[in-house]
């Protein structure tokens, strides 16, 4: 076969954030018109500003706005595009939407509707593969599950990014597991079809990239490996493979000739991932293949020299695979930084972006040189974090000669990073990339079980009570003027009280009570582990302070009634607390609140119940994912101000549930 060449001379990006700037960088480069598309909550969105033209889609979840197919193509026509990127995502793996652009006369920058459709379903894929010699996991029928089949995974059979995936360790919590997974994966990908396999709690995540012209020219460009993940989502991703130059022997080669043969097999076209889930021995079982770019994809272009994106454009236009196919020199490392409190079971976090600098970037959206830092990001200062989307703020890359090296300078950048206004992962990532079985190489998918965040991060972060205080001298700065030591603001001849300050970490609170005298600062109680304090210097947005003989710095932002400080030995963040507490604000005792906006999809009990302590009371979508609001205690529900469908904000009661020991 010989297919026509089409140019493209302009691409509507059919997604959002992060992935939609990383295709318009690329064709920038190459002098294609961008037109993005947007629901309300984006019209103000990075990538929205970065377009040449831009077309709203009314609305705001996603079913109505980026997973309406009909109107992404209606866009396309309107704005004079002749060709669609789905990015990643959304519709990016839906067959029927890759028909309807052919149909409609565009260009569709991806793999043939066939080969979505086989690959698509985890279910069929499986097959296909075992027919094509590739090892896989048993297939198993929820319906069917027995004692020792256990423990399983369900998994949706449609999409990828870890959304309707759950682990089932008991019969019990089969059905209830399938349910919801169903649920998620309707939500998120229009499909809700499950299906199950055998969970192996270790292993290690290693995926081949493919790339395949319309000439028969299959590449494999490397594996990569991400076993860090939490929720099946990955957090840590870099190419090459740890676990394949540990192992040797020829792993590597059987790895990228399995990638091939899974694209060969369908016929594949266009840029793909056959992932894998191999053990210490060497051994692999094809898990899928996810038809599009992937969000780890930077660091197989940092390590190959590609541009994957370029590459897509190339073959959706007609063009061949030239030259040799590519290898990989070198090591890569990418970070996802997500809004989310990973030692509150990862939960999802929303707000106002205020501050966003990753400090030494060398490239953005691009390849980057060795010992260089990339950033792909989807969010600026002034961003909004909403419920109706991922919570990827952005993806931080190192790329150096090696992996070692690759690790520290991703994890010096990472600690020198100033987010503020949310919430995210920023210390547990410096943390993962800095501990001895990632340095190792040999941190498998139960990385994070075995290493919960609160534990991972002990001791990583600013001790609260010393950044109460720092909070507190920055807050006195902010208001009257720079504090100095000596004769400092606020000094009086005559002895006065201490002026006090409150502020909170989680749980914990923290009254800073200090003064000035002649000598200084004065505090009424040093922080814990602090034998002798002085002032340097205070200002609204950095402190300075001699702690035990050390002159150590902070820099200090504030939001919302919050005060993030940081310096490089960590950061914390930290409420303010009223001196006078709003009777008002007081909730019900045994009050459930919401932890985040989100939607009520599911209620399990009724008032008047018995429940006991864990029990899964309220399901909360948020950000594409189910979110589950247990009992904290046994008790009875004595009030459910909620119902299916109720769009809650954070802090809304959702049940009381009166303790059983009263």
């Amino acid at each position: 076969m010989t297919p026509n060449l089409r140019p493209i001379t302009s691409v509507l990006v059919a997604n959002r954030g992060e992935i939609a700037r990383r295709i318009f960088a690329t064709c920038r480069r190459r002098g294609l018109a961008t037109v993005a598309v947007f629901s309300d909550p984006d019209a103000g969105s990075p990538h929205v500003r970065e377009a040449d033209s831009a077309v709203r889609l009314p609305g705001a979840a996603p079913a109505e706005t980026y997973l309406r197919g009909d109107l992404l193509i209606e866009a396309a026509l309107r704005s004079g595009a002749d060709a669609i990127h789905p990015g990643y995502g959304f519709l990016a793996e839906n067959a029927d939407f890759a028909r309807s652009v052919r149909d409609a006369g565009l260009i569709w920058i991806g793999p043939d509707p066939e080969a979505i459709e086989v690959m698509g379903s985890k279910v069929e894929s499986k097959r296909r593969m075992a027919a094509a010699g590739l090892p896989v996991l048993d297939l198993l029928d929820p319906d069917t599950i027995t004692e020792d089949q256990l423990p399983v995974l369900v998994k949706a059979s449609a999409g990828g990014g870890g959304r309707g995936m759950r682990i089932v360790r008991t019969l019990a919590e089969l059905p209830d597991a399938v349910a919801s997974a169903a649920r998620e994966a309707g939500a998120a990908f229009g499909d809700d079809t499950v299906f199950c396999e055998p969970y192996l709690p270790t292993g290690h995540h290693v995926e081949v990239q493919i790339l395949a012209d319309a000439y028969g020219t299959v590449w494999a460009l490397g594996e990569r490996e991400c076993s860090l993940q939490r929720r099946h989502q990955k957090v840590i991703e870099e190419a090459p493979a740890p676990l394949v130059d540990r192992i040797g022997g020829g792993l590597r080669k059987r790895l990228l000739a399995a990638g091939r043969d899974a694209a060969a097999a369908v016929g594949y076209r266009g840029a793909g991932t056959v992932e894998f889930l191999a053990d210490g021995n060497g051994d692999f079982w094809f898990l899928e293949m996810n038809t599009r770019l992937q969000v780890e994809h930077p660091v197989t272009e940092c390590v190959t020299g590609t541009d994957l994106v370029g590459l897509q454009l190339d073959v959706a236009a007609g063009e061949p695979l030239t030259g040799t196919e590519p290898v990989m020199t070198g090591h890569a490392i990418e970070a996802r930084l997500y809004a989310e409190s990973p030692a509150d079971d990862w939960r999802p976090q929303t707000g106002t972006v205020v501050t966003f600098d990753v400090p030494g970037v060398t490239a953005r959206f691009d390849r980057t040189a060795p010992d260089g830092i990339r950033l792909d990001s989807g969010v600026e200062h002034g961003s909004v974090v909403g419920t109706h989307y991922d919570a990827m703020l952005a993806k931080v890359v190192a790329y150096a000669p090696t992996r070692e090296a690759a690790a520290r300078q991703l994890a010096a950048a990472l600690r020198r990073t100033r987010v503020h206004g949310v919430t995210t992962n920023r210390d547990l990532l410096v943390a993962s990339l800095l501990h001895p079985d990632f340095l190792a190489g040999t941190a498998d998918t139960g990385f994070y079980a075995a290493n919960p965040p609160a534990a991972l991060t002990a001791g990583t972060g600013l001790e609260p009570a010393l950044g109460a205080l720092v909070a507190a001298l920055s807050d006195a700065a902010h208001q009257r003027g720079p504090l100095l030591p000596g004769l400092a603001a606020g000094f009086r001849s005559i002895p006065v009280g201490y002026r006090s300050r409150g502020y909170a970490a989680g749980e914990r609170e923290f009254e800073v009570r200090y003064r000035f005298g002649r000598d200084g600062l004065e505090l009424a109680a040093p922080p814990p582990g602090v034998t002798a304090l002085a002032l340097v210097d205070a200002g609204a947005d950095r402190v300075v302070l001699d702690v035990d003989g050390v002159r150590r710095s902070w820099t200090v932002g504030r939001f919302d009634g919050r005060v993030v400080v940081e310096g490089p030995r960590g950061s914390v963040e930290l409420r303010r607390l009223p001196r006078f507490t709003d009777p008002s604000s007081r909730l019900p005792a045994g009050a459930l609140v919401a932890p985040m906006p989100g939607t009520v999809v599911r209620v399990g009990v009724r008032v008047g119940e018995t429940v006991a302590a864990g029990q899964p009371l309220i399901w909360l979508e948020a950000m594409k994912m189910e979110h589950v609001v247990r009992a904290p205690a046994a008790g009875t529900v004595a009030d459910l101000p909620v119902d299916v469908g109720r769009q809650v904000g954070q802090g809304t009661t959702l049940a009381v549930v009166e303790p059983a020991d009263g």
